[in-house]
């Protein structure tokens, strides 16, 4: 049986996952795009919300 702490892991981890594919689509620049990974990678709660209030937006076709 899957605890609520695994299904809250499991959803941060996809949405980590979905917020550095929008980075690296993003027309920012190489260092910006490092910044925001790295902030991810280091805290993934956190980090994706500043993401997602300020941060780069992936390129629309």
């Amino acid at each position: 049986m899957i605890e609520i702490g695994g299904i809250f892991s499991l959803i941060l981890l996809i949405a980590c996952v979905w917020a550095i594919v929008q980075i690296f689509q993003s027309r920012a620049s190489t260092g910006s795009k490092v910044f925001w990974i790295v902030l991810i990678l280091l805290l993934p709660l956190i980090g994706l919300i500043i993401w997602f209030l300020a941060g780069p937006r992936g390129s629309r076709y």
